[in-house]
């Protein structure tokens, strides 16, 4: 038999019957704000092509690294979900109904987690599905859900509309000639869609692309890459055809947060000698910290928001990732010393009011001993919302007790859903605003704040922080 699947109205909201009616009523004043996604991975490609999604599978779950590691994390290999294996030898299950019945018949894997939540919204609220996932109704889910996908109002601009999306910011490489942005702004969507630069590819010497990359860089720059000072100009055309393309910030996954800039001289000696294949670690690191450096000068030239989020150990397992690729799960987080990383960029760019930078982690401990600090003395800092394995109902709460009595609300960012996951966008928003309401609606019941403050703040977290958070500055004179 059927399990039933119900979304409870009060589902995320305090436990204590008082603080749940006062949240109630916080969360029912901004339920409805339009969404304003400032950093995801939606493909722009697939925005501009407008075409019908595949299948139930291929949409929730072979692309989505959050559904597939926690099942590979119970033993179940990759290929058998379907993600594309680069080994000849290993087969790629091809059957998506297949694929979709393994899913449905672990479902009890994701209890607890965000997924869960972020998934049964997306179920029930985006398709009507009113059954529990399970080995006995995965046929009939992936029917109800096939049959959405066929409708001529499911297709990727469309859903904009239907999700409520005032703003979507794609992410996208430095060496990427906005060919598919340029086709949303031909079909209209220019102010709606618009690119994030993202530069790591060509900053990170040992990269074995990045000879290749940068030669890219040159190409679609329009200018010779084979020294430094060219690379400099490539990187600044770059920045201002994404400018001019619309977008208001960039996107640093920087191994580490250290900024510290190297003489010009040491800094083209370093960089010719990438050009050779002999470079040290040692120099790969100190050119990346230089580079981040050089970005935040960069960005005082055209007013870009400099979104940072170090400390990632990216494709822990070598056999993983040759096989499957990049960002398949198996990204994990190590420490980052902020304060003194950071020390060198914000010492020369900190107070400059044609800079920001926007702070995010997901190593939750340094929320209230460094990024909090950072965010409420410095001008120039936000910090970013709690995403990756943090934008769980707990670390959201987590996040919110730890940073508001040091940071405050307005220098954070409001919510960032940081998703490739299109259909969740909704599912994500909904859950932050549902946690806001709850950690505002115990303030007001401890009488820290008014009612009617309480809504003021919970309206900026979901909508109108978010847009100044990223709207772009004006460049120093």
């Amino acid at each position: 038999m059927h399990q039933k699947l119900a979304l409870h109205p009060d589902r995320a909201l305090p436990t204590d019957p008082a603080v749940r009616s006062i949240a109630r009523r916080i969360y029912d004043e901004i339920a409805a704000l339009p969404l304003v996604c400032m950093h995801g991975h939606v493909e722009a490609a697939d925005l501009a092509d407008n075409r019908a999604f595949a299948d139930p599978a291929q949409l929730l779950v072979v692309p989505d690294h959050y559904v597939t590691r926690m099942l590979a994390s119970q033993g179940i290999p990759l290929e058998r979900l379907g993600v594309p294996s680069r080994d000849p030898a290993v087969r790629t299950e091809g059957d998506s109904r297949a694929i979709w019945r393994l899913f449905c018949a672990n479902w009890s894997l994701y209890r607890g987690t965000p997924s869960r939540y972020w998934l049964e919204h997306e179920l029930a609220e985006v398709f009507g599905v009113t059954e529990r996932p399970s080995g006995q109704s995965a046929d009939q889910i992936y029917d109800r859900i096939a049959a959405v996908l066929a409708e001529p109002g499911f297709r990727p601009l469309a859903l904009l509309d239907r999700f409520g999306i005032e703003l979507l910011a794609t992410t996208d490489p430095a060496t990427t000639d906005l060919a598919e942005h340029a086709r949303l702004r031909a079909q209209g969507y220019g102010q709606r869609v618009i690119p994030t630069f993202r530069p790591d590819a060509v900053v990170y010497l040992d990269r074995p692309t990045w000879a290749a990359d940068v030669d890219r860089l040159g190409e679609v720059a329009g200018v010779d890459t084979g020294s430094y000072t060219g690379y400099l100009e490539a990187l600044r055309r770059r920045r201002q055809a994404f400018v001019e393309a619309g977008a208001l910030a960039t996107d640093h996954g920087h191994d580490t947060a250290d900024t510290t800039p190297l003489p010009a001289t040491e800094a083209a000696r370093i960089y010719a000698a990438a050009h050779t294949g002999v470079v040290t670690p040692a120099e790969v690191a100190a050119f990346a910290a230089h580079m981040l450096f050089t970005m935040a000068e960069l960005s005082c030239e055209d007013g870009l928001v400099m979104q940072i989020h170090p400390g990632v150990l990216r494709n822990h397992h070598d056999g993983i990732a040759g096989t499957f690729g990049a960002d398949r799960g198996f990204d994990i987080p190590v420490p980052v010393d902020f304060a003194r990383g950071l020390r060198p960029m914000l010492q020369a760019f900190g107070h400059s009011p044609g800079f920001r930078t926007i702070l995010f982690t997901i190593d939750e401990t340094v929320y209230s001993r460094e990024l909090a600090p950072l965010a409420g003395a410095y001008p120039s800092v936000r910090l970013g919302a709690p995403w990756w394995f943090l934008d769980s109902p707990d670390g959201m709460r987590r996040f919110r007790e730890g940073a508001t009595e040091t940071a405050g609300f307005a220098n954070t960012s409001g919510f960032v859903d940081d998703t490739r996951a299109f259909c969740s966008i909704p599912a994500r928003h909904d859950l932050a605003r549902r946690i806001d309401a709850g950690y505002l609606a115990r303030l007001v019941a401890e009488h820290r704040l008014e009612e009617d403050e309480a809504i003021d703040t919970a309206t900026d977290l979901a909508y109108r922080l978010p847009k100044r958070a990223y709207q772009r500055l004006q460049p120093a004179r």
